[in-house]
C-alpha cells in the first residue's frame, strides 16, 4: 500500500481510537503531512526509535510503541526463554508515562515481567536497575535533549548498556516482522498485576543507585573541608536530575546548593528553552542569572533524562567559562586517574576510553598516565561494551571513559553516561582543588599547559523530511567517492571510513582495517595534530561535523579551529552540489 492507503486504513480500522482518527482527519487536506507520517515505518535503529510525537506509522505513538515492543518480546523470547524480565522507566516528556505503560502491559501480554518505575527517572539509574534486577532487557521511554515535539524509545540489554551487536540487529528484525497492529498483545493493567508480571518500582532502587554514586568519591577529606564555603547552581532543565543530583550532593555534604527555580520541575514543554540542551548558551541564561546573584563557583545542568552535563565555571576574576563536553570529560578523566594513582596506584591494566569523535586530549592523558587509551565508535553503548568485555575476558581495568557529547561515566554500576555522577564528581573536584587555592578553570588551564591546547568543536546540518534523507545520503557518498587530499591548510594523512572498514594511508595508498563495527562514518586524519570528521546524526536529522586541532594557546587554537570549521563546512556543501 502506498501512504494514502495506508492512511485511509488507520481511519477506518476499528483496532485505532477515536482521538488517533480524530488527528489524522485534521491533516486530510495536507497531502504533505500525510506522507510524511505514512511513507515509511519509524525506523527501529541501533538505539531503537526516536521521532515526533503523532498519529501515523512514522511518529511516536502508543501503537508504535505496542508494535515495537512485540517485536522485543519475540526477541527475548528466541534467546531466552526463562526472562529475568525487563525493567522500563521514563522522562518527563509528553506521552513519557503512557508510553511507558504500553511498552509494559505489551510485555506482560507475552509473560514477560515488567518491572516499571513510578514516576520519572534518569537514563543512568535505567541503567542500574537492569543489573540491579537481573533483568534480561530494559526500556527508557526519552528522546534525551530533543526538541518537546520528539519522545523516544530506546532499548538496553541484560549488561545494563544499549544494545549492540548482535541484539541490535535481532531485535530490529523482530520489529520489522511485525506487520500486522492486531497481532500485537496487551492486557489491562489489573491483570498484569494479577499476574506478577507488572511490578511498580521506586525507592528501593534510588537508594541503592545513590548509594554506589557515594562509592565512587575519592576525596571525602576535600569535601568536609571545603564544600560549605563552595557555592553550586544547578538545573534539570525540566527533567529527571532534579531529585537525584540534589540528593547525593546534600547527603556528601554540599550545603550551598541553588536551584534554576524556572527550571526546577518537569515539563514536557521546556518552556525556558527552544530546545533542552545542556550544550547550548541558551540553556544557561537562567542559572548564569541566578550564579551572578549567589557568587556561585559553578553552573551545571543535566538534560531531560539526566546523562549529559553541560558546566560553566567561575575563575578568580568572578568571569564564567564555558566547558564543553570534551573539555569537562578531560577535566574528570586527570582527576579521577590522576588520584586514583595517589591514592591506590593505577592498575597494569588500566584503560581509559573515549570515542572517535572525542578530543585527542584523551590520548595525550593516556600517555601521561600509562594507561591504555581505547577508541570506539559513537554511542556510549559501545564504551558498556568494553566494560563488559573486561569482565568477561578479566583482563582490563575500567578507569573513566567518556564522549564529546557531554557524557561520561565513573565507576561500572551502569553501563551508561550518567550526569548525576558527573555532577557529583565535579563538584568533589571543586571541592579538592579549592583546598589547593584553585577553581576549576584553574584545573583545566593547568591541563592545557601540561598536554597541549586542544580545541575540539562540533556543528551540524540540519535536514528534515525525505528530501532531507536524501541530501544526507548524497553527501556521505560524495565524500565517500571523493575523499579530499587537503582540508584548508592541514594536509590529510589518513581517510578512515569506518562503513567500508579501511583506513587509507593518503600519502602511500596502504590500506589497513578499521577494526571496528561497521558505521556510516568518515575521519580524516590530519597535520600538526588536527582532525575532522563527518557522520549522519543517529537520533535526529542532520549531518554532523566534527573536528580538532591544538594550538599553542588559547587564542591560537581558537583561530585554527575557526579557519578549519569554515573549510569543512565548506566541503560538506561542495558534496551537495
Amino acid at each position: 500500500m502506498d501512504y494514502k492507503e495506508i492512511y485511509e486504513s488507520w481511519l477506518n480500522n476499528p483496532y485505532f481510537d477515536e482521538k488517533t482518527k480524530d488527528e489524522l482527519r485534521s491533516i486530510a487536506d495536507d497531502d504533505k503531512e500525510i506522507k510524511e507520517r505514512f511513507y515509511r515505518d519509524l525506523e527501529f535503529g541501533t538505539a531503537g526509535l526516536r521521532g515526533i510525537i503523532g498519529a501515523g506509522t512514522n511518529r511516536m505513538n502508543i501503537y508504535v510503541i505496542r508494535k515495537t515492543t512485540q517485536g522485543l518480546a519475540n526477541y527475548i523470547h528466541s534467546v531466552d526463554e526463562k526472562s529475568g524480565g525487563v525493567a522500563i522507566a521514563y522522562d518527563s516528556r509528553h506521552m513519557s508515562p503512557e508510553f511507558a505503560r504500553e511498552a509494559a502491559l505489551c510485555l506482560a501480554a507475552n509473560g514477560i515481567k515488567a518491572y516499571i518505575f513510578e514516576s520519572l527517572r534518569p537514563t543512568p539509574e535505567l541503567s542500574f536497575a537492569v543489573r540491579k534486577l537481573g533483568c534480561i532487557a530494559g526500556i527508557n521511554i526519552t528522546a534525551s535533549h530533543n526538541p518537546p515535539k520528539y519522545n523516544g524509545y530506546k532499548v538496553y540489554w541484560q549488561d545494563g548498556a544499549q544494545i549492540t551487536p548482535p541484539h541490535d540487529t535481532g531485535i530490529m528484525a523482530e520489529v520489522k516482522k511485525v506487520t500486522d497492529f492486531k497481532t500485537v498483545k496487551t492486557m489491562s493493567k489489573e491483570e498484569a498485576k494479577k499476574a506478577g508480571l507488572y511490578q511498580v518500582i521506586g525507592s528501593e532502587i534510588d537508594d541503592t543507585y545513590i548509594t554506589e554514586l557515594k562509592k565512587q568519591v575519592l576525596h571525602m577529606d576535600a569535601i568536609k573541608e571545603a564544600a560549605k564555603d563552595l557555592k553550586i547552581v544547578y538545573s534539570p532543565l525540566h527533567g529527571t536530575g532534579n531529585i537525584p543530583a540534589r540528593r547525593v550532593l546534600k547527603e556528601l555534604g554540599f550545603e550551598n546548593v541553588y536551584v534554576v527555580k524556572e527550571q526546577e520541575l518537569p515539563n514536557g514543554d521546556f518552556p525556558t528553552v527552544s530546545y533542552p540542551n545542556p550544550e547550548t548558551d541558551e540553556a544557561f541564561d537562567l542559572g548564569l542569572q541566578l550564579a551572578e546573584e549567589v557568587g556561585a563557583d559553578l553552573v551545571l545542568a543535566t538534560d531531560p533524562d539526566a546523562d549529559r552535563l553541560g558546566v560553566r565555571v567561575r575563575d578568580k576574576n568572578g568571569e564564567y567559562h564555558t566547558l564543553t563536553g570534551n573539555m569537562s570529560g578531560c577535566l574528570l578523566a586527570d582527576y579521577e586517574i590522576g588520584q586514583r594513582k595517589v591514592i591506590t596506584g593505577l592498575p597494569d591494566d588500566g584503560a581509559l576510553i573515549k570515542t572517535i569523535v572525542t578530543t585527542n586530549m584523551a590520548d595525550a592523558i593516556a600517555e601521561y598516565y600509562h594507561v591504555r587509551l581505547i577508541e570506539v565508535l559513537t554511542g556510549f553503548k559501545y564504551i558498556g561494551q568494553q566494560i563488559l568485555g573486561f569482565e568477561k575476558s578479566g583482563k582490563g581495568s575500567y578507569l573513566f571513559g567518556f564522549e564529546e557529547s557531554y557524557g561520561c561515566l565513573i565507576g561500572t554500576y551502569a553501563r551508561d553516561k550518567d550526569a548525576i555522577v558527573a555532577t557529583m564528581a565535579l563538584c568533589e573536584a571543586a571541592a579538592y582543588y579549592k583546598t589547593k587555592n584553585m577553581t576549576l578553570w584553574d584545573a583545566m588551564i593547568s591541563l592545557y599547559e601540561r598536554y597541549g591546547y586542544y580545541k575540539d568543536e562540533i556543528s551540524s546540518i540540519t535536514l528534515e523530511g525525505i528530501e532531507g534523507l536524501e541530501k544526507i545520503e548524497k553527501i556521505m557518498s560524495a565524500l565517500r567517492k571523493n575523499p579530499p587530499k587537503k582540508l584548508g591548510n592541514y594536509k590529510v594523512h589518513t581517510f578512515r571510513d569506518y562503513e567500508e572498514d579501511k583506513i587509507v594511508n593518503v600519502g602511500t595508498g596502504v590500506i589497513k582495517p578499521t577494526n571496528l563495527p561497521a558505521s556510516n562514518v568518515l575521519y580524516f586524519d590530519l597535520s600538526d595534530d588536527a582532525w575532522l570528521c563527518v557522520r549522519p546524526s543517529g537520533t535526529e536529522p542532520k549531518v554532523k561535523i566534527y573536528y580538532g586541532v591544538k594550538g599553542t594557546s588559547l587564542c591560537d587554537a581558537d583561530e585554527k579551529s575557526k579557519v578549519l570549521g569554515k573549510d569543512a563546512k565548506e566541503l560538506i556543501a561542495q558534496m551537495m552540489e
